[in-house]
């Protein structure tokens, strides 16, 4: 990598439906290692995507692996107070932006998979890994925790006594642990293709009612089935008026299941 290079890349392409993808590649040296450089170039792209959404978005790397985690001089002579705002401005402009975003988004792993690279794929809506994947969350080794919201979208999905077991033991778990325990949605040897062939699928789906999925269990995170119960009628309510669902029914009942296509709209 050239000084002047960019250590993120993003990148927009067409299905052959015309549905746009885009893939974010995180391409920061061999290691990815997550310097300044590269929280502001990520902060930058996710900035653009929020403002144009792709129909689905791909986060993956590039390198002999996923990131070897943080640039630990991020870190050094902090006071309390720049601890606290570091953690504000990320949560802020990476993970809840990822969060937000209106549209499928896709994480591949095909390797080692450290501290903000394994945070920031817990924010995203499905998992993917290699055999050879490897992930841990090792801010132990400098008397941290992680605090990009790791701990608690890994519990989440593990549930809370493997959380807890995850980041203090800072030991490292492959694929097909991640797997078993839910953290990770599938393995495959190629995940870098099966990926991207996913991503595209998404893309080519009804992305209003994937945001709507994603918005139902968004109430459900942050308020429980209750919370996620009084929210789904208007939620899903309004995707009656898209151009999408008249469209995808009309094609149900003239041609069957299977047939529709859609727009995004």
């Amino acid at each position: 990598m050239t000084a002047s290079a960019k250590p993120t890349r993003l990148e927009r392409s067409s299905t052959d439906a015309g549905a746009e993808v885009a893939v974010l590649t995180f391409a920061n040296g061999d290691l990815n290692l997550f310097d300044q450089a590269m929280f502001d170039s990520l902060t930058a792209d996710l900035a653009e995507l929020t403002t144009r959404p792709p129909r689905a978005l791909l986060l993956r790397s590039e390198g002999r692996v996923v990131s070897g985690g943080v640039d630990v001089h991020v870190f050094d002579g902090l006071t309390a107070e720049q601890g606290t705002e570091l953690w504000q401005t990320l949560f802020a402009e990476i993970i809840h932006r990822i969060e937000a975003l209106p549209c499928p988004v896709v994480y591949a792993a095909h390797g080692l998979t450290l501290t903000a690279a394994f945070e920031i794929s817990l924010a995203c809506d499905i998992i993917l890994a290699a055999p050879k994947a490897k992930f841990g969350l090792v801010e132990t080794v400098v008397g941290l925790t992680p605090s990009m919201g790791g701990p608690q979208r890994l519990a989440e999905r593990a549930g809370s006594g493997r959380a807890r077991e995850f980041v203090m033991t800072g030991d490292l778990y492959d694929a097909e642990t991640m797997h078993s325990w839910g953290v990770v949605n599938a393995v495959h040897e190629d995940v870098d293709a099966a990926a991207r062939a996913l991503a595209a699928r998404l893309a080519d789906g009804p992305t209003l009612a994937h945001h709507a999925t994603k918005r139902i269990i968004e109430g459900w995170r942050s308020g429980g089935v209750a919370h996620a119960d009084s929210i789904t009628p208007e939620v899903s309510g309004a995707l009656f008026e898209t151009e999408d669902l008249r469209g995808a029914v009309r094609s149900f009942l003239e041609a069957g299941p299977g047939k529709a296509r859609y727009a995004g709209r």
